[in-house]
């Protein structure tokens, strides 16, 4: 198919790459003309595993960048809008979806062609319909259902692994308004075999979206608040606990032959020092103000929220058991993005626990493999000693406190073995073993 896809950001070239690579013939729009030039160099804009070598692929090929926006709608089959959504704190801010939805109407206006058109970027319930629909017909002058289609496309990646979950979907959600829309939808779709699919209309599509995110939200924030009164009560191990409650049969199979399969959701019941990134903080705040907006208060979201925003003080109140001040303290922060395998600092716990450690005068070291330039132009350098490696980072300091499960500090036990004496270390994600460092304080311990 011949497909346009409106955004390179995350979710919009992650999408054109794909799709390219399954055949598909695509034109990646954005305003940004330096991010499109970059693109069609075959360099990624951002960090994402496996990007880079499907961008080179691709490139000239099968995907191309532009700004001519009317042009690529002209000359394609289906556009995919997936431009930024951002939250204000009150709504989900849609001017982006509604500028790229009137410019898909106008160039709509001057094809004699059906169309069709969805939304890709995350919106609450009803904006497809309610939204983008009224706009793509008005500056169209045609009329959805009959001269275009319109639908929604929830996207499901995970920064770090973006590539693989969309090439391997456990799912795909195929919204519309009518049958016609829904199938030339699955037709994009057409090479995902043995997938299954859910047609639905687009208002249950974006439900779809929000319930996910806010479902693994809520498993985090509950894991954190069992894990803060196993550290309250003494003697008890949140990783022994969750251990023992993933071992359950609710959330793990046995096989015939013994063999246990360990469903992934159940890493998202682990304590740990918050929850970050560009979806699960902004899609349950936006789902607790669009409840409000429909009188539907959501008190245990709103508690979620309240968990996670509380958790890096976990980290502090763990330093202060070792340091009544920390004024002067030589403290190395290990990892800075908000997960492992991306370089995205939106919403990182590392954000207001080095701010917190700032203004208590500490004297801050970090590293991270990939973020370290991003969190030096959120955080500043000036302040703050942004080392090459893990084994700077660990060099003279009092107090090592890691953020990111990131598979490189799995080394940090040996590399800290060989310090006299050894430094405090504080495991904001309990990826190490509890006794494989003298000076061990955990989350949930």
């Amino acid at each position: 198919m011949q497909v346009s896809i409106i955004g390179t950001g995350y979710v919009g070239l992650v999408s054109g790459v794909c799709f390219a690579e399954k055949g598909h013939q695509v034109l990646c729009v954005d305003i940004d003309p330096t991010k499109v030039e970059k693109i069609n160099q075959g360099i990624s804009p951002f960090y994402e595993p496996g990007l880079d070598e499907l961008l080179e692929r691709n490139i000239h090929t099968r995907l191309k960048a532009t700004t001519e926006f009317r042009q690529a709608i002209l000359e394609t089959d289906v556009s995919l809008i997936a431009v930024g959504t951002p939250f204000d704190g009150r709504e989900v801010d849609l001017t982006y979806v509604k500028q790229a939805a009137k410019q898909v109407g106008e160039a709509l206006k001057d094809k004699s062609t059906y169309h069709l058109v969805i939304v890709k970027s995350t919106v609450v319930p009803g904006t497809t319909d309610q939204v983008v629909l009224p706009i793509l017909e008005a500056a169209s002058g045609k009329k959805a259902g009959v001269d275009f289609g319109v639908g929604m496309n929830p996207e499901f990646l995970t920064e770090g692994e973006a590539v693989s979950d969309f090439m391997y979907p456990d799912r795909i959600v195929l919204g519309g308004i009518d049958d016609q829309s829904i199938d030339l939808l699955g037709e994009l779709y057409s090479g995902f075999e043995g997938v299954d699919r859910l047609r639905t209309n687009n208002s249950t599509a974006e439900m779809i979206k929000y319930t996910s995110n806010s479902l693994l939200a809520l498993l985090i924030s509950f894991s954190n608040e069992v894990g803060n009164l196993c550290a309250a009560i003494g003697n008890t191990d949140i990783v022994d606990v969750m251990q023992g409650v993933h071992n359950s049969r609710y959330l793990t199979t046995i096989l015939p032959d013994g063999e246990r399969i360990v469903p992934p959701i159940t890493s998202f019941l682990a304590a740990g020092c918050g929850f970050g990134g560009s979806c699960l903080p902004k899609d349950v705040k936006a789902l607790i103000a669009h409840g409000e907006k429909h009188n539907s208060p959501m008190p245990l979201l709103d508690a979620v929220i309240r968990v996670n925003q509380a958790q890096p003080q976990q980290v502090i109140d763990r330093l202060h058991k070792h340091f009544p001040s920390l004024q002067g303290i030589r403290i190395a922060i290990l990892g800075l993005s908000f997960r492992p395998n991306t370089n995205d600092m939106r919403e990182s716990p590392a954000i207001p626990l080095i701010k917190d450690l700032l203004a208590q005068k500490a004297v801050l070291k970090a590293y991270d493999p990939v973020a370290n330039r991003e969190a030096a132009h959120i955080l500043g350098s000036d302040r703050i000693d942004f080392c090459d490696s893990l084994a700077q980072v660990l060099e003279n300091v009092d107090a090592v406190v890691l953020i990111t499960r990131w598979d490189e500090f799995r080394s940090v036990p040996q590399l800290l073995s060989q310090s006299d004496p050894q430094p405090l270390f504080i495991d904001g994600r309990r990826l190490l073993d509890k006794h494989s460092i003298d000076r061990y304080e955990g989350i949930g311990l």
